[in-house]
């Protein structure tokens, strides 16, 4: 399958605070129509991305506000508001607060007048920050639009320096239905669910879970967009490779029945390898549908009927194992 990764927002999880409202701010509703995330991969939306349930928010809201902090993340959030001494931002129906010393570009020259027309100017937009403050008693969550200036220097020098088969260290941050987000040091990238692995994935949770460490080759790099295509699979050798070398047709080998359909059943022989045992090739006789012959899980003895490496085809045989069982 050919990758073409994307980007996609990084605010996966939401925090609910409370700062107290200056005599200028004012309540709107946030925006609810972010970028369209990797539109290459034909996802979808980032709404639908947004969707997926965070991997740990049953720690409350104070608990992820805290480990956003821990961990660094940067945040995109609309500006609702503003009081003397800064900016509110919009946070799933809270507001947070970033004071004037830590927005990037605000002189501290300027007069009274001239720093309310600043902060105004900003309502309306959205801004990168992070947090720097969490206060749950006080209900208090400050944030830095400063503290992301040296972050993003550094996500911008490893952009640079990525290139593709390189391989990473990383850390897990996030996983959803159709694959990983990988932090590599301030950058973070996308393994698609079908580059996790050369065996059979119905889900990321399968192999990887949140803050787990792991090697990833780098499939794809797009400056411009700042998108980033990871690989977890091909660290691994591609065992089809040698499949040639391993396996010739009339050998006998154990499998796992690992998919049933109507014209037949896969069958794993080793980590990353399936063949497909043809509906001809399950039994003698008749029978209604290859779900009674085999099921999923099962172990069974099997015949190797067809190798073809270049174009990843193994043909095997249930039917031909067993009759070459009865004649020993």
């Amino acid at each position: 399958m050919e990758f073409l990764p994307a980007d996609a927002p990084y605010t996966e999880e939401y925090w609910q605070t409370l700062v107290e409202e200056g005599e200028y701010s004012h309540w709107t509703a946030p925006p609810t129509d972010p970028e369209d995330i990797w539109r290459g991969l034909g996802l979808g939306s980032a709404a639908e991305a947004l969707a997926e349930p965070p991997s740990s928010s049953d720690d409350g809201p104070w608990a992820a506000a805290a480990r956003a902090m821990e961990e660094e993340a940067i945040l995109t959030l609309p500006v609702i508001g503003y009081n003397r001494g800064g900016l509110l931002v919009e946070w799933n129906g809270s507001q947070g607060f970033v004071p004037v010393s830590h927005l990037a570009d605000l002189s501290p020259y300027l007069d009274e007048r001239e720093r309310e027309a600043a902060l105004q100017a900003h309502v309306g937009q959205t801004i990168r920050l992070r947090v720097i403050e969490v206060d749950p008693e006080r209900q208090r969550l400050v944030l830095s639009e400063r503290a992301t200036r040296s972050e993003e220097q550094r996500r911008k020098a490893l952009l640079e320096r990525l290139q593709p088969g390189d391989v990473r260290a990383g850390r897990v941050t996030n996983i959803c239905s159709f694959g990983a987000f990988v932090d590599l040091g301030g950058l973070e990238g996308l393994i698609h669910i079908s580059e996790l692995s050369w065996s059979r994935v119905s889900h990321p949770a399968q192999l990887l879970r949140p803050g787990q460490e792991i090697q990833v080759s780098v499939l794809n790099v797009d400056r411009e967009r700042g998108r980033v295509g990871l690989s977890l699979k091909r660290v691994q050798p591609d065992p089809w490779r040698t499949v040639e070398e391993r396996y010739r047709v009339g050998q006998i080998v154990q499998g796992v029945i690992t998919n049933v359909v109507e014209f037949g059943a896969f069958a794993q022989i080793e980590e990353g390898l399936e063949g497909l045992i043809h509906l001809s090739e399950l039994a003698e006789g008749q029978f209604l549908h290859p779900r009674n012959v085999v099921q999923e899980g099962m172990t069974v003895r099997l015949r190797v009927i067809y190798v073809d490496a270049a174009r990843r085809r193994l043909g095997l045989s249930l039917r031909q194992a067993a009759e070459s069982a009865l004649v020993s």
